[in-house]
């Protein structure tokens, strides 16, 4: 079973409540996502603007964006089947919850599709990236004030205490250092790597992370003594480990005759 990351008791959190409009709370965390969600397209839009996509990038951006949504709802539908379907017009049980995991596969699987389908040769995946971080920078600044996705307990002196009184690692903060890195990077170098290139750094890079990350992260063990995102991740790395190899391979013999 998948398990819910981002369920947390109701006092947990920083500030979970980011502010009020006419009486009515608006949550911190989705406050982020949706900025992230904004940031990342517009983002996009600004990195392609001046070069000759037309409308693919726009097909792409879509697919990206509705396949990372559904991607990011997807595994909490599934652990909350059977509240779905206890209480089916509660929209609270299909709101809760969502993976950032699933959100970058779910993407990466709706581009695919949606270039197949259409025949689109382009390869446009670089400026993604820039994108993509900047989103899971915003979620990630979410999840810290919401207290979801919290580290295990640490003596360190920059521990936080998301309500239980336990100083944990503050790991929502470090994933998001580590992807405005990636971000500062990626948007200095979208165009010094072959078309396709910079986003296999990315998933390489961003799954080898949050592999890591998972062994001081409040996570079930799933299997193999790993969590199930821990399995995932390196399901990613590997896949496009040997992607690399394969185009290089190719490319090689294509040169070569």
């Amino acid at each position: 079973m998948i398990p819910d990351l981002h369920a947390h008791p109701a006092v947990w959190g920083v500030r979970p409540v980011l502010f009020t409009i006419d009486g009515q709370p608006v949550a911190t965390y989705s406050f982020f996502v949706t900025l992230g969600l904004v940031v990342a397209v517009l983002l996009y839009r600004y990195n392609t603007k001046d070069r000759a996509v037309g409308n693919n990038g726009l097909y792409i951006a879509l697919a990206a964006v509705v396949g990372g949504i559904v991607g990011a709802k997807l595994p909490m539908w599934i652990v909350n089947l059977p509240q779905i379907i206890a209480t089916p017009l509660d929209p609270a049980v299909w709101l809760s919850g969502r993976t950032i995991v699933g959100g970058i596969i779910g993407g990466v699987l709706a581009v695919w599709l949606v270039k197949r389908k259409l025949g689109i040769k382009q390869r446009l995946g670089n400026y993604l990236v820039p994108s993509l971080t900047a989103g899971i920078f915003f979620g990630r600044i979410g999840c810290f004030l919401a207290g979801c996705c919290y580290g295990t307990a640490t003596a360190l002196p920059w521990g936080v205490n998301f309500g239980d009184g336990v100083l944990r690692n503050p790991t929502q903060l470090y994933e998001a250092l580590f992807v405005l890195g990636l971000f500062v990077y990626s948007q200095l170098m979208k165009d010094r790597f072959a078309p396709g290139e910079l986003f296999r750094f990315f998933m390489i890079t961003y799954f080898s992370w949050r592999f890591l990350i998972e062994f001081i992260r409040v996570n079930p063990v799933w299997m193999l003594g790993l969590t199930y995102y821990q399995v995932v991740a390196l399901g990613v790395v590997v896949a496009y480990v040997i992607k690399g190899m394969y185009r290089k391979a190719s490319g090689s013999a294509i040169g070569g005759s």
